[in-house]
C-alpha cells in the first residue's frame, strides 16, 4: 500500500517523502509519477523525465506517466519527442484532453518540412492519401472549399479529415 502525499507547494518535502516511499515500494509506478510532478514544479525537468520513464517502465498502461514524460520533453525543448509520447498517451486514452492538446501544441511548433516527413511516415496517413475517394475529395476541396461541408457529413470522411488535420497536412481557414 502507498500513500499519495498532499504537500501543497512544499515540493522539496514531498520529493523527500516520495523518495522514501519508492525505497519501500520500488514497483509502484504512481510514486514515480507523483515525484516527477514535484520535480516539474521545481523545474528539474531531467529528473522528472527519468521518473516518468521509470513510471512507464513499471506500468505501461498508466497514461499519467506518458503525460509527465511529454511535459518534461516539451520543457526540455524537444517537441518532436514530446509529440510521439503524446501520441502514445492518446493510444492508451483516446479521450485524454491533456494528451490531445499537448500533441497539437507540439506539432504546431514543428517546422513544416519535419511535420510533412512525420506525417508521411504514418501508415494511417499513407492509407488515407492512397485512397482514391479521399484523393478526389481533397482535389475537390481545393477547387471548392464549400464542398467540404457536404463531405464532412460522412463520419468516415470526417474521421480521415481529422487525422489529416492532426498530422498537419491540411488546415482549414
Amino acid at each position: 500500500m502507498y500513500v499519495l502525499y498532499n504537500f501543497t507547494g512544499k515540493y522539496p518535502e514531498a520529493i523527500k517523502h516520495y523518495t522514501e516511499a519508492i525505497k519501500r515500494n520500488p514497483e509502484e509506478a504512481k510514486l514515480f509519477s507523483n515525484r516527477a510532478a514535484c520535480y516539474t514544479k521545481l523545474l528539474e525537468f531531467n529528473l522528472a523525465l527519468k521518473d516518468s520513464e521509470d513510471c512507464i517502465r513499471l506500468d505501461p498502461d498508466f497514461v499519467k506517466g506518458y503525460l509527465r514524460k511529454a511535459g518534461s520533453l516539451v520543457a526540455l525543448k524537444d517537441p518532436e519527442g514530446a509529440s510521439k509520447v503524446y501520441r502514445k498517451a492518446m493510444e492508451i486514452s483516446p479521450d485524454s484532453k491533456e494528451a490531445i492538446d499537448g500533441y497539437r501544441k507540439c506539432i504546431a511548433q514543428e517546422d513544416p518540412e519535419s511535420m510533412r516527413k512525420r506525417a508521411m511516415n504514418d501508415p494511417e496517413v499513407q492509407a488515407i492519401l492512397g485512397d482514391p475517394a479521399m484523393q478526389m475529395i481533397l482535389q475537390q476541396m481545393q477547387k471548392d472549399p464549400k464542398a467540404l461541408q457536404e463531405h464532412l457529413k460522412n463520419p468516415e470522411v470526417a474521421k480521415k479529415m481529422e487525422k489529416l488535420m492532426e498530422s498537419g497536412l491540411i488546415a482549414f481557414r
